[in-house]
């Protein structure tokens, strides 16, 4: 539950029902991720021209680098929360046999 509330504001830790009830924090942590990552891609599409007058261009490089870093960090997260709060949710995964390697 710790890294679920790492992934939420921090006011997020006073609320007894979120420590109850982990599915509610799991669905409050993928909002807030999922929130991150469409802020990511829109800041993404949008810095060149907003930021065109104000900063340097090799800023505006470093600015989408930045963007694509924490874009593919929030995409990874999403899934890894998305898994957390479908199995706090109940649903169960089965795991496949391992296919054997030819080269094995």
């Amino acid at each position: 539950m710790a890294w679920l509330f790492d992934l939420c504001p921090p006011g997020f830790r006073n609320y007894d029902v979120l420590r109850k009830y982990p599915v509610i924090l799991a669905r409050m942590a993928h909002q807030h991720v999922t929130a991150t990552l469409a802020a990511a891609r829109d800041g993404y599409g949008t810095a060149r021209l907003d930021l065109r007058d104000a900063i340097p261009v090799h800023a505006i490089d470093g600015v989408l680098r930045m963007y694509e870093y924490e874009g593919s960090r929030a995409a990874a997260t999403e899934r890894a929360v998305d898994l957390v709060e479908r199995a706090l949710a109940g649903e169960r995964w089965h795991v496949r046999p391992r296919t054997p390697d030819p080269t094995d």
